[in-house]
């Protein structure tokens, strides 16, 4: 596999110099950047022209100024990248940063979401396929996949910023309201359920009254303008995570998995009180260091519960460990929500339909993180619900293909349990055609998202890119288009990578 990754990364250089030579090359032809200024009704418009020319080194024709450009690049092996500059003369380093920072912060936030709420969708609905569930997934995905992103976020703006940002100046639900809520949730309910018809009634009526008593506290309570969470919603939550891990892992008969992971709720119940004067001064290390250390005692704890199957109850107690350290941060930035919105320069509006964070706002960690949150919100929900079609659809593909082999039916007769059918038998198989378009859709990430970006204020990649191509500023292109073939080229190896470790049939040669 070393000699393979090796052959590999040695093609991926001679294509993305090909590639890179060919762009560089139309790009230089496809506009004149000195043509502005030709144009110029400026007194001193030569020396302009010629200040551009040498910044550009226009003089020197388009192939050969291509190898002085690589000769920049490569002097990243030395610790000195060289991308150029763009018209106004800022270096392109600097204007890469300050847009990939801006990229990352937009758009990995929906990639992931995307992933695992259109593969968790995709596998539900094949596994009641015809169902109404199954058709209303379905429906629901083109739906979203055909909508215009730009009509999206026109419409994510009006009712999710506007009109929430209204709706807190009184945040009740009518009865009315909160009837047809409920309702929707309970048919949900009964829709996603399994067992007989009798269950699935009890699972719709359940839906129902958790669903309405919800939206009575928080309408009551006024929750949303003073959230929190604390002891009282710390220990049902865990409780629900940890089962719900458990479910997935190893099943409910590995009762010491299960203790592995209400180990964790009462380890993060028991530091609940403790850690809220270290997360009055955090930073984001920090809140990484909290987060791993709690997967670290609940990969600990699996092991001491021990059992037939210890790697089940440390994944068990890692990832409750995971849920309760996710939890008691979530309580901490809710305890800093009131303090943001009526901060002076939130005037009770905190869901912004623009830029990437407030101007001039100050305060400690969590007041600067609740505002960068606040700012994604809106594009992170209209890149998820675009991106998560495809990923529904080719999973619900993917497992029903799985669902019909022989290997499943053998199983079955068996009497392996229906939790293990799928998760061990069917689940892992079924991400094998996935990871290409997941491997691919991440090496992507950094490209950015130029409608999305425009339309909310972004100055990231995408919007670099265009700007940049629109004005004919070459440098600033050729280095978007550098780093987003990099990483193109590094995530197709690791998809061809993954192929051996989700399938042992499937061998990486040299």
């Amino acid at each position: 596999m070393f000699m393979y990754s090796v052959r590999r990364l040695i093609t991926a250089v001679f294509i993305l110099f090909g590639a890179s030579f060919l762009i560089y090359n139309l790009v230089a032809i496809a506009g004149d950047p000195l043509e502005e200024l030709r144009t110029s009704q400026s007194p001193n418009r030569d020396a302009l022209i010629a200040q551009r020319t040498a910044l550009l080194d226009l003089d020197t024709p388009a192939p050969l100024r291509y190898f002085k450009w690589v000769g920049g690049i490569l002097g990243c092996f030395a610790g000195k990248c060289d991308f150029g500059s763009n018209l106004a003369g800022t270096p392109v380093t600097q204007l890469l940063s300050n847009a990939i920072l801006q990229t990352l912060t937009l758009v990995v936030a929906s990639t992931i979401l995307a992933i695992l709420i259109g593969i968790s969708l995709g596998i539900v609905s094949a596994l009641r396929q015809y169902s109404g569930l199954d058709y209303t997934i379905t429906f629901l995905s083109f739906l979203f996949f055909s909508l215009p992103s730009f009509w999206i976020a026109v419409l994510l703006k009006e009712f999710l910023a506007i009109g929430f940002n209204n709706f807190l100046r009184n945040p009740t639900v009518t009865i009315p309201t909160t009837l047809i809520i409920a309702a929707l949730a309970g048919l949900f309910w009964y829709s996603a359920s399994f067992g007989k018809q009798k269950t699935r009634y009890l699972m719709g009526v359940l839906g129902f009254v958790l669903t309405a008593g919800l939206i009575i506290f928080v309408s009551a309570t006024e929750w949303l303008s003073n959230p929190f969470l604390g002891i009282p919603f710390l220990l049902p939550l865990g409780v629900i995570a940890a089962l719900l891990f458990t479910v997935l892992v190893s099943g409910m008969r590995n009762r010491r998995a299960l203790g592995a992971g209400l180990t964790m709720v009462v380890v993060g119940l028991a530091i609940y009180f403790p850690i809220q004067s270290l997360l009055n001064q955090a930073t984001f290390l920090m809140v990484v260091i909290i987060a791993v250390a709690m997967m670290l005692v609940g990969w600990v704890a699996g092991l001491l519960w021990g059992g037939y199957d210890k790697g089940q109850g440390a994944r068990v107690g890692m990832l409750s460990g995971l849920a309760m350290a996710l939890l008691i941060i979530a309580d901490r930035f809710m305890q800093a929500w009131p303090d943001y919105v009526g901060n002076s320069r939130i005037k009770g509006r905190p869901i912004p339909t623009a830029n990437a964070s407030t101007p001039n706002l100050q305060g400690d960690f969590w007041i600067l993180s609740t505002d960068t949150l606040t700012h994604i919100l809106l594009p992170t929900v209209a890149l998820t619900l675009i991106s998560l079609a495809a990923y529904s659809r080719y999973s619900r593909a993917s497992m029903l293909e799985i669902m019909n082999q022989d290997y499943i039916r053998t199983a079955r007769a068996k009497g392996v349990s229906e939790r293990t059918v799928v998760m061990k038998h069917a689940f892992r198989n079924a991400l094998i055609p996935l990871a290409t378009i997941i491997a691919m859709d991440i090496g992507s990430i950094i490209g950015g998202a130029a409608i999305t970006e425009r339309i909310f204020a972004f100055k990231g990649m995408g919007t670099l890119f265009l700007d940049s191509l629109a004005h004919t500023d070459p440098n600033p292109v050729m280095g978007v288009f550098l780093v987003t073939g990099i990483m193109a080229l590094v995530f197709n190896l690791v998809a061809d990578l993954l192929y051996s470790a989700l399938d042992p049939r499937v061998r990486v040669k040299a």
